[in-house]
């Protein structure tokens, strides 16, 4: 049932994308919808990373003895001050773990 599953959602996935990306069958997204699908990938990565920070236990989680919270914060500064993603990937991996470690 398992495999089922995945090859349906595999061929669902495939033709979506597939009407959109063939160029002969001149199916076109419109401006307005355009311009609400460009907003589905912020949505879709805050809805991944959100629990991941704020959530432990199943509790919020916003002390400042949360690692992740606290890496985070690291992360959003580097990235504003310096503006390259591989400084910021590399200063807030290295707070995460210096964080894990002595807190």
């Amino acid at each position: 049932m398992t495999l089922i599953t995945i090859l349906l959602l595999a061929c669902i996935t495939f033709l979506t994308r597939y009407l959109f990306l063939h160029p002969k069958l001149g199916l076109r997204i419109g401006p307005k919808m355009g311009s609400f699908l460009s907003l589905s990938a912020p949505a879709v990565l805050t809805a991944i990373w959100v629990p991941i920070i704020f959530v432990k236990d199943n509790n919020l989680d916003m002390s400042l003895t949360n690692p992740y919270l606290l890496a985070a914060s690291v992360a959003v500064v580097v990235s504003k001050k310096t503006n390259s993603i591989y400084f910021t990937l590399a200063a807030s991996v290295s707070a995460f773990i210096l964080l894990r470690v002595f807190l």
